[in-house]
């Protein structure tokens, strides 16, 4: 089906080679649907029916149903020998993946765990691998919103998904928000032997290791400009109660201070790190209005939906590592050509500035261009930022957001 697009059948053949779970046509297929949904930036499977029928000289309709059989149940395929696709196979593959392109020498990985609503629909349950301001998904389950239940079994059936796939001697630090602290999930994470990078409420008390008394954890950093950092017991309800790194800072123009929980020692961690969590919600925007339009989708069906993601999955880790590659590429800003007394030199702010586009943006525009210039297929690496130091003095004026700005493009 794809003779006619060399560069078609290349992107194929990556597919089928870092997802060797699936069959051959199930290769074929999400390489297709992913190709396309990269050329459209759009999730609509009309739109990109219609481009690689285009690409293809293919029956629109053909390849219409081809794509839609992707994400069938088995029973609803045509065909006499139907195969439904088990998403959670490709999990481990997909981390793996991204690993096989990650800059040589750099052994630290950031992951979010992560909610995501699509209206009163879906609730996405996902683990995404944040890179330079954006998020990979690489392990995923959609659920209705409406659904009543804990989330408990679906979260420790996603990391377990995720067992092998990183070397045991890579860093992994694991960052969740305020609605997903558990005390299970700070050990299920442990278990992995990664590092919870948990933010907690004001709410509930604290005692540093080898005191008697508990205290307020709203006491522990009582206004703008403090920070404290040590070991402690963590709540002091018996089965709440967790020993642990408590890190806490206060920066000026936030309304409350950071509350982070790790078994990582303090002197070998820093609360700043905390800012790439957000990265995971640009990666929700990136997914949706920012990017392929998933919000659009007319799917009720979360099994149907959770197939769907894996061609999104595959499509943000193509686009996200040629744009993050690109992006590492981007010199920096630098008056060294300006005279002394130029404006620039006396109205700049000597604090980091975000991105002026995405690596994601970046990445489309690239492919895009290369395909149109009739160029080899641009295929990324991952070369990550540098993570902060936890020397780095964070100014006043400046939130722990700005010290790992993502610009919204």
């Amino acid at each position: 089906m794809h003779r006619h697009s060399p560069e078609l059948s290349q992107w194929i053949d990556e597919v089928s080679r870092n997802l060797p779970g699936l069959s051959k046509p199930q290769a074929v297929v999400l390489g297709m649907y992913s190709f396309g949904m990269v050329i459209v930036r759009s999730c609509g499977i009309t739109s990109i029916a219609y481009a690689l029928s285009l690409l293809l000289e293919r029956s629109e309709n053909t390849i219409r149903q081809r794509l839609r059989e992707w994400y069938y149940d088995a029973p609803d395929k045509r065909g006499q020998k139907r195969q439904e696709l088990d998403v959670s196979r490709c999990f481990a593959p997909l981390l793996a993946w991204v690993l096989s392109w990650w800059e040589t020498g750099e052994k630290r990985l950031a992951l979010a765990m992560d909610a995501s609503t699509l209206g009163q629909r879906f609730t996405v349950l996902s683990i995404s691998v944040l890179y330079r301001g954006c998020a990979i998904p690489v392990a995923w389950r959609i659920v209705p919103a409406a659904q009543e239940g804990a989330w408990k079994p679906h979260w420790l059936n996603l990391l377990q998904h995720l067992t092998d796939a990183v070397p045991d001697d890579w860093m992994v630090i694991v960052l969740t928000d305020r609605g997903l602290y558990a005390k299970w999930l700070f050990k299920a994470i442990k278990r992995l032997n990664w590092h919870p990078f948990m933010r907690i409420n004001l709410g509930g008390n604290f005692r540093p290791v080898g005191r008697a008394r508990f205290r307020p954890l709203s006491t522990l950093v009582p206004q703008p400009g403090s920070s404290w950092s040590g070991l402690v017991d963590c709540f002091s309800t018996q089965d709440r109660r967790l020993n642990c790194t408590l890190l806490a800072r206060w920066d000026e123009g936030y309304d409350e201070p950071w509350l982070i929980l790790t078994d990582l020692p303090s002197e070998a961690a820093t609360i700043a790190w905390y800012g790439m969590r957000t990265w995971i919600e640009q990666g929700f925007k990136d997914c949706k209005r920012g990017g392929l339009r998933w919000e659009q989708t007319k799917m009720t069906d979360p099994a149907r939906a959770t197939r769907l993601w894996l061609v999104i999955a595959v499509a943000t880790l193509w686009i996200v590592s040629v744009g993050g590659q690109a992006d590492a590429c981007v010199p920096p800003s630098s008056f060294d050509h300006l005279p002394l007394t130029h404006i620039a030199r006396r109205t700049c702010k000597a604090q980091p500035q975000p991105r002026r586009l995405s690596c994601f943006c970046r990445g489309i525009i690239m492919i895009l261009i290369a395909l149109i210039k009739g160029d080899p297929l641009p295929l990324g690496r991952f070369i990550p930022d540098p993570w902060p130091d936890h020397s780095v003095d964070i100014p006043a004026t400046q939130s722990l957001h700005g010290v790992l700005a993502h610009a919204v493009v």
